[in-house]
């Protein structure tokens, strides 16, 4: 059985036992997260939401909270002697997937 699921403002397809990494939530380590926002839901019968299945939902356990790797952001701007370098480390929020119900 596996479902989509919409968090973040990405749409996510998760099946149970998988782990997923998503925006950051602001939830803390071992604690479960339920997202009623399912848009589909699929295995032996496939049921589509209109843009949501009522009642559906997917409960996850919060594994880890952290960073991602950091990527340099170079900007350069040719003849002109104009450079600029930036880093970023975007944070998650990595997710079991322990339950679907639908």
């Amino acid at each position: 059985m596996y479902a989509v699921i919409q968090t973040g403002g990405k749409q996510i397809k998760v099946e149970v036992g998988q782990e997923i990494f998503v925006e950051k939530l602001d939830v803390e380590v071992d604690d479960v997260v339920t997202f009623d926002e399912v848009l589909l839901v699929g295995g032996k019968k496939t049921v589509v939401g209109k843009p949501l299945i009522a009642g559906a939902n997917v409960k996850a356990k919060v594994v880890k909270q952290g960073k991602a790797k950091k990527i340099i952001v170079f900007k350069y701007t040719a003849k002109k002697g104009n450079a600029r370098k930036q880093g970023h480390r975007q944070p998650y929020t990595k997710l079991l997937i322990e339950e679907i119900n639908a």
